[in-house]
C-alpha cells in the first residue's frame, strides 16, 4: 500500500491517462521532476471534421517531453502489459484513462496504483462526477487522490482537497479548475509517498453516490421540471451534449439561463427580448440567454432572435 512507501530515493512514476484533465496532472508530475518511464494512453481516435486520427492530449504532452508512450487497446493479457512491466515503475498514477485496470496491473507497481478522481469521495463515484455535481446542485466538489482497488472508485483516500462550485460554473469551467487542482494534489501526494508520510483512510460507508455516464437523451429539456433544475442541467451538459429542445421542428440548444418568477404552461414562451427568451417551467420560468440552432454557433438571445424570430405563446417541445 502507498502508506508504507519508503522515503529513500526517487520515484519512478508511470502514468495512465487520456484527456486534457489527465494531461494537466502529467504536466505537474513532469514539472516536479519525477522520472516518468512510460505513459499509457488510449489509441488515437478520429476527430474533427475530417475524422482523421488524432493523438490524445496526454500523448501529445508525453511526446513533447520525450516520454515513451504505449497505447494498448486493453490491458488484459501479459503481452498488452509487457511495456508497463518492463519499465518497472514504483507507482502508476491514473487519471481519466478510459480503461479498467485488471488485478494484474493494480499489483504490478511496487507501491500500487493511485487515481486522481474529480469528486469528494464517496460522493460521485463513477464516470461523470463533474457533470453530476453541478446537476445535483452541490455546493462543493474537489479532488480525491485514491489508492486503487478492484472496485469502482472504492479505494482508500490518500489526499483530499475541496473546491467550491460557483453559481455560474459549467462542466467546462469546473473541469478546468479541477484539472489544475488535480495536478497540484498528485504532486503533493507523490511527495508524501516518497517521504513515507502518505496516510490511507478508508472511504466512509455513508454518502455513496454514483455518477453515471452521460446519455444524450438526458439532455432533452423536460419543461415540466422546476426552472432551477433545468438551469443546473444546462450548465451540467455544457459543453456536452448541450441541453436541447425543439421549436417549430427546429432543435434549439439552450446554453445559459436565469430563473425568473413567472407561471404558464410548461414549454410556452412567456416573453421575448434581447435579454432572453422566457419559457414557462413546472415551477417558475427560465429566461434563456444563450441559444444555438443546429449548424449555427452559440448566440446571445438578441442576436439569436434576429436570425430566428420567436413569438410569445409559441411552445418548446421534445425533439423528434
Amino acid at each position: 500500500m502507498a502508506a508504507n512507501a519508503s522515503s529513500s530515493g526517487g520515484l519512478r512514476v508511470a502514468f495512465a491517462g487520456t484527456p486534457e484533465f489527465a494531461a494537466q496532472a502529467l504536466a505537474g508530475i513532469v514539472a516536479a521532476g519525477y522520472e516518468v518511464p512510460l505513459v499509457l494512453t488510449q489509441p488515437d481516435r478520429p476527430a474533427g471534421r475530417g475524422m482523421k486520427l488524432a493523438p490524445s492530449a496526454v500523448k501529445q504532452l508525453a511526446l513533447a517531453h520525450g516520454i515513451e508512450v504505449d497505447q494498448p487497446e486493453k490491458l488484459r493479457t501479459a503481452e498488452q502489459r509487457a511495456r508497463l512491466a518492463a519499465c518497472a515503475p514504483d507507482v502508476l498514477v491514473v487519471a481519466a484513462y478510459g480503461l479498467i485496470l485488471p488485478k494484474a496491473v493494480l499489483e504490478l507497481p511496487r507501491l500500487g496504483c493511485i487515481n486522481i478522481h474529480a469528486s469528494l469521495l464517496p460522493r460521485w463515484r463513477g464516470a461523470a462526477p463533474i457533470h453530476r455535481a453541478i446537476e445535483a446542485g452541490d455546493a462543493a466538489t474537489g479532488i480525491t487522490i485514491m489508492q486503487m482497488d478492484e472496485g469502482l472508485d472504492t479505494g482508500a483516500m490518500l489526499h483530499v482537497r475541496a473546491l467550491p462550485i460557483l453559481p455560474e460554473d459549467t462542466t467546462a469551467s469546473l473541469h478546468d479548475r479541477l484539472a489544475v487542482l488535480g495536478g497540484e494534489c498528485i504532486v503533493h501526494a507523490l511527495a508524501a509517498l516518497q517521504r513515507g508520510k502518505l496516510v490511507a483512510t478508508p472511504q466512509p460507508a455513508q454518502g455513496v453516490t454514483y455518477a453515471a455516464k452521460i446519455d444524450r437523451a438526458e439532455a432533452i429539456i423536460d419543461w415540466t421540471r422546476p426552472a432551477a433544475d433545468i438551469e443546473r442541467a444546462m450548465r451540467a451538459f455544457d459543453p456536452f451534449p448541450g441541453a436541447a429542445s425543439s421549436l417549430r421542428d427546429t432543435v434549439v440548444k439552450c446554453w445559459s439561463g436565469t430563473v425568473v418568477s413567472a407561471t404558464g404552461e410548461p414549454g410556452s414562451v412567456l416573453a421575448v427580448g434581447d435579454e432572453g427568451i422566457t419559457v414557462a417551467c413546472g415551477r417558475d420560468a427560465l429566461r434563456c440567454t444563450v441559444l444555438q440552432r443546429a449548424g449555427s454557433k452559440r448566440l446571445a438571445a438578441g442576436e439569436f432572435l434576429r436570425g430566428f424570430p420567436v413569438s410569445v405563446g409559441e411552445r418548446f417541445t421534445r425533439p423528434g
